[in-house]
């Protein structure tokens, strides 16, 4: 332990990030990459499958940006997202190499933990769409016959740019007149335009589905139905059985208040500085501070923080959110001198 946080510990933990394969050309030119956990290991995604992810896997994002066009310095975001169904051993792994790919990148990266369903608008703005599917990534969907195609739902809302697409339970009541949904029968796929929808999500969705239309063998026949012309009785409603998943409670929002881990009393804990409101004044460069907002939970490391301090935030993060109304919110990791303009926005 006398090595730990010296020069020489960093450099070991340098030296075994660069022998992760995963990593070459990883954060070379701006741009974003994803890769996925599998079995413990750190795989490519296939670039064709950005902005698509399973439910059941962990994934890790790297984007890389300049801040100044004109600079050659580059500044990265690297996010690891947690699938609802992923193994604690695949997002554990997620976030043992999210720490490794910010040592490979010279502690660079700003770190955010993303979960589904919550995710952060800075993580979903990476992606001209933003998917979730039910399953693993070995679950496929390009070969496509004219039978055995098990067909799916999509619901997909949004404005502008900021559009989801989700992949929901295959039942007719999961249908409202506000959002826009597609059926993909495979060789067949259905545009259900809900009365009230708004243009940019029917925009939008078309692009999707022709999207989809372009990836896939065998030319996929599309239809777009608006719902305030089509019958009760249309053969697009006889594709659903009935039924309706249990509705969505919105996430609840935390508190506003910041907490300071301190192991300045000889042991680590974790100190009440304020409740009810945010003063970045409070932040000192000695310690580390959770800073939690109502959607979002900051964890904000000082320069001068100890070895101990610094070295499980993420895990201080996680303890402090276990007893939240809502423990899933997004979890962004930041160095005293980085910029984030979430960040700055929370107080």
């Amino acid at each position: 332990m006398a090595l730990f946080g010296s020069d020489t510990e960093k450099q070991v933990k340098k030296e075994s990030a660069q022998q992760e394969p995963a990593w070459k050309n990883a954060g070379l030119k701006p741009g974003t990459q994803i890769f996925r956990i599998n079995k413990f290991k750190v795989e490519k995604w296939p670039l064709e499958d950005y902005g698509k992810f399973y439910n059941g896997d962990s994934y890790i994002v790297l984007h890389t940006y300049k801040k100044d066009p004109s600079s050659e310095e580059l500044c990265y975001d690297v996010h690891f997202w947690i699938g609802k169904y992923s193994t604690a051993d695949e997002y554990g792994t997620a976030a043992y190499k999210t720490v490794e790919l910010d040592t490979f990148l010279e502690d660079k990266p700003i770190q955010h933990r993303e979960v589904q369903g919550q995710e952060s608008d800075l993580f979903k703005s990476y992606f001209e769409f933003f998917t979730i599917m039910k399953g693993g990534c070995d679950t496929g969907f390009r070969r496509v016959g004219p039978d055995g195609y098990k067909m799916r739902l999509f619901h997909i809302v949004g404005e502008r740019k900021q559009i989801s697409v989700t992949q929901v339970p295959f039942k007719k009541g999961n249908l409202n007149s506000e959002d826009v949904f597609v059926i993909d029968c495979g060789l067949r796929i259905y545009q259900f335009n809900g009365e009230t929808a708004n243009k940019d999500e029917k925009f939008r969705a078309t692009m999707y589905v022709n999207q989809i239309k372009g990836e896939r063998m065998g030319k996929p026949r599309l239809d777009i139905l608006e719902e305030k012309s089509i019958s009760p009785s249309h053969r697009f409603y006889k594709l659903l059985p009935e039924g309706q998943s249990k509705e969505k409670e919105e996430p609840v929002e935390n508190e506003q208040e910041m907490h300071k881990v301190s192991d300045n009393s000889g042991k680590m804990e974790i100190l009440e500085i304020s409740k009810g409101s945010l003063d970045r004044s409070n932040l000192k460069s000695g310690d580390v501070f959770l800073v939690n907002s109502p959607k979002h939970l900051f964890v904000w490391i000082g320069k001068d923080a100890s070895i101990h301090e610094r070295r499980s935030c993420m895990g201080f993060a996680h303890k402090f959110l276990a007893n939240k109304p809502n423990p899933f919110v997004p979890v962004t990791v930041i160095k005293q001198g980085q910029h984030s303009k979430d960040f700055e926005d929370a107080f």
